[in-house]
């Protein structure tokens, strides 16, 4: 490369044994680049097979960009990776496997995004899809926008990949000991210390399913399993968050249980009128039931219920709510017309908690210890909102998180049946644009700063709307697949949103009917 300009990208691809029809479909992908300004280092990481390095030496002859690494022992993925690494002479490395496809722009559009961010962009990452035998293109991932809770739960972002060289080498490159799972290792170490972190929504990377290769078989490399859950645990650890690493192995991805909080002082603010409905075939008091539902499935020590109840609400309905055992009660006389924005602040302004817990009076809890794993995410810095899954009484979803975009304000995976469900997106923690009032807590701190509920909003999109505040301040919003309560409102209802609304909504936060939701994940 002397006397040459140092180019944008290095693309580092270590091989072995690669099967050599298959690595000149690769090599013509690379060539085949709109933006010119890269090298490719090739390292072979001492392949038995006598086909492979003379292979690659008359590939290599066909452009002076092309570089050669020829290991003289066997190393395995991390030490050739790393030896790429050492080599690299850009200011971004770029990840491509030695049997896979860029698109012809895959380069170009990452050059597009640094450019527009040159100081600061460190990682980088596109869509992508799957090439089946006989070059059919099928499987294509539309991914979410950057969702760190996401990527502790799989290597969501894996190709097309682009780092900051000065970074991959300043957090030690590929670490030995996590061969198969040696990018998801080094993407969560990189992410972390990055600065900015950018999705191009666009398939940029053909990963080629062929035998052995984990994209046609989750299952064919489980050492990379074991090193993937290691590497989620050591992220946890340097962190310091408190919680484990287990697998769920029916859908391919991890499960993260953080350790629950139950000490932080939390205010569970319900706002009610005390009315009375069947549930199962019984008649039952909702408020005394939420609570008392929430108190049984919980063992936080620092709990007040802050009741705000309107001027109908029966005497007997607040009389049973006080005989209720071990709750610590605070009653707020609401005597405006309705408004579920102006209850919330109310309830806000009368609640002592460090976390402020919102709930509406036509739930029950489910999963055990409801309250601690669900403020548990907001120990971590960064975390704004948390909020639950929460099911109809038939078992449906409810409520897995609120898009923003792609032509509505609309409930994902809407009475989709949760039970037996093989949808991660229904079994991961994951970041989404909104979580629903009937459920969500924020630390105290944060709610004052964004200015609570938004009282112009009376009835519908006030909580979309609360979250979007939420966003705007850089923090996240995460939805917690385990945390389960029922929520009664009647699957049946249609609730009626007037224009104004929307309006709102759109002259606020955009328009909806044309925007990508930034969390939206879909595998088609």
């Amino acid at each position: 490369m002397s006397g040459q300009a140092t180019p944008l990208f290095s693309i580092v691809t270590p091989v072995y044994n690669v099967p050599v029809d298959v690595f000149r479909d690769t090599v013509d992908s690379v060539l085949a680049q709109r933006f010119g300004d890269w090298e490719w280092i090739l390292v072979d990481d001492r392949s038995p097979d006598e086909r492979v390095v003379p292979e690659l030496k008359a590939q290599a002859a066909r452009d002076p960009r092309i570089r050669l690494v020829l290991r003289e022992q066997n190393g395995g993925i991390v030490a050739a990776s790393n030896d790429g690494v050492a080599a690299a002479t850009a200011p971004f490395i770029a990840l491509l496997d030695h049997d896979d496809l860029l698109t012809p722009n895959a380069l170009a559009e990452m050059a597009r995004a640094i450019r527009a961010h040159p100081d600061d962009i460190d990682y980088l990452y596109s869509d992508e899809d799957k090439m089946l035998p006989g070059g059919r293109l099928a499987h294509r991932f539309t991914k979410a926008d950057w969702s760190p809770e996401r990527l502790r739960h799989g290597m969501y972002t894996c190709h097309f990949s682009v780092l900051r060289t000065d970074l991959v080498r300043e957090v030690g490159g590929f670490r030995p000991g996590y061969d198969g799972s040696q990018d998801h290792d080094l993407v969560l170490r990189v992410t972390e210390r990055a600065r900015r972190i950018h999705h191009i929504p666009q398939v940029l990377y053909h990963w080629r399913m062929i035998p052995g290769s984990a994209a046609g078989d989750e299952d064919a490399k489980p050492y990379a399993v074991t090193a993937g859950m290691r590497a989620v645990q050591d992220q946890l650890d340097r962190l310091g968050i408190p919680g484990t690493v287990s697998r769920q192995v029916d859908i391919g991805h991890y499960r993260v249980e953080r350790e629950p909080d139950l000490t932080t002082p939390t205010s569970i603010i319900i706002p009610t009128r005390g009315t009375s409905g069947r549930v199962w075939g019984s008649t039952r008091n909702f408020l005394v039931e939420a609570v008392r539902s929430v108190r049984e499935n919980t063992r936080h020590e620092a709990l007040e219920f802050v009741i705000v109840y309107d001027t109908d609400t029966p005497p007997e309905v607040l009389a049973e709510l006080q005989a209720v055992p071990d709750v610590n009660l605070v009653l707020v006389h609401f005597a405006e017309p309705f408004n579920f924005s102006a209850k919330c602040n109310v309830g806000a302004l009368h609640a002592s908690g460090e976390v402020l817990l919102f709930l509406n009076d036509d739930v029950q809890a489910e999963s055990d210890e409801t309250i601690g794993h669900l403020i548990a995410p907001l120990r971590e810095e960064g975390v704004g909102l948390t909020g639950p899954k929460l099911l109809f009484e038939n078992g449906r979803i409810q409520h897995a998180g609120v898009a923003y975009g792609d032509g509505d304000i609309s409930h994902m995976h809407y009475k989709v049946l949760d039970e037996g469900t093989h949808d991660p997106e229904l079994r991961i923690n994951r970041e989404v644009t909104a979580v629903t009032g009937a459920c969500v807590a924020i630390r105290s701190e944060l709610f004052h700063e964004i200015g609570g509920f938004s009282e112009i909003l009376p009835m519908n999109f006030n909580d979309i709307d609360f979250s979007l505040k939420v966003a705007r301040t850089g923090r996240r919003i995460v939805w917690l697949a385990d945390v389960v309560l029922w929520h009664f409102e009647s699957i049946t209802r249609v609730p009626h949103v007037h224009p104004w609304e929307r309006d709102i909504m759109y002259k606020r936060w955009g328009n909806f009917r044309k925007k990508r939701d930034r969390y939206r994940s879909r595998l088609a």
